[in-house]
């Protein structure tokens, strides 16, 4: 009712709603249920991934099958041209996605490499404009963001993964402040920020509430809430 009404939580009430007992989920289902057909109604949002550069990539992330120290066995292949891209959001259109986010495994992603995703978004654009078109394309270097937008981005997806203080834990490549960086210049661009979390990586509870206050503060407009699958050959298999 206090958050209806426009309040916020505190970070201990939060972590009570982890702590509740099963035999008050129901209820806390009801209560999240209210604050989401508040804002949202009944409404299902179908988002459409497309893998345009798949494994080979140089970061540890300790959860992904397409890491440097992962063994997995999993497809790995070059930038998809462009017409294949563009053929995939052609898919997502005729099965009804109201998103089509175009995804590439890097650190981050070459000038080039934007360029060539970006010609890709120009043309869906054209195709379907009322479309919307998210890029995920890693670490972001400056101008980049800009260039993504005037080509018709609409969102950005990088994710937070986890809490600050759980991030060394999971990931020694690059910084959970060079995460923030990316999310904060696509915002700066006028592309609207995703940012997420992947829960179910050795994090504690308090943790799990820790990320959720940083996304709150980071005033995203799109939170995915990810669950660790965990894949054999990465270091979190037995997780």
């Amino acid at each position: 009712d206090r958050v209806l009404a426009g309040e916020s939580i505190e970070p201990s009430e939060a972590r009570a709603i982890l702590d509740a007992p099963d035999v008050e989920l129901l209820d806390l289902l009801g209560a999240a249920y209210h604050i989401r057909h508040r804002h949202y109604g009944n409404k299902v949002k179908l988002n459409y991934l497309v893998n345009a550069k798949s494994g080979l990539c140089p970061e540890d992330c300790t959860y992904c099958s397409q890491s440097k120290d992962s063994t997995a066995d999993i497809h790995q292949y070059r930038l998809m041209p462009q017409e294949d891209i563009v053929a995939k959001a052609d898919h997502a259109a005729r099965s009804h996605a109201g998103t089509c986010c175009i995804v590439i495994s890097a650190k981050g992603p070459s000038d080039r490499e934007v360029d060539h995703v970006a010609g890709a978004i120009k043309e869906i654009r054209q195709r379907h404009p009322d479309m919307k078109l998210c890029a995920c394309l890693g670490i972001l270097k400056e101008g980049q963001a800009e260039r993504l937008a005037e080509a018709g981005a609409d969102r950005y997806n990088h994710n937070l993964n986890t809490a600050p203080s759980h991030y060394e834990d999971i990931c020694s490549t690059h910084s959970y402040e060079d995460r923030l960086a990316t999310v904060e210049s696509s915002k700066k661009a006028g592309i609207s920020p995703c940012s997420g979390v992947i829960i179910g990586m050795g994090e504690t509870r308090d943790q799990v509430v820790e990320s959720a206050f940083a996304l709150r503060d980071l005033d995203v407009d799109s939170i995915p809430v990810n669950f660790l699958i965990a894949i054999e050959g990465t270091p979190l298999a037995q997780q």
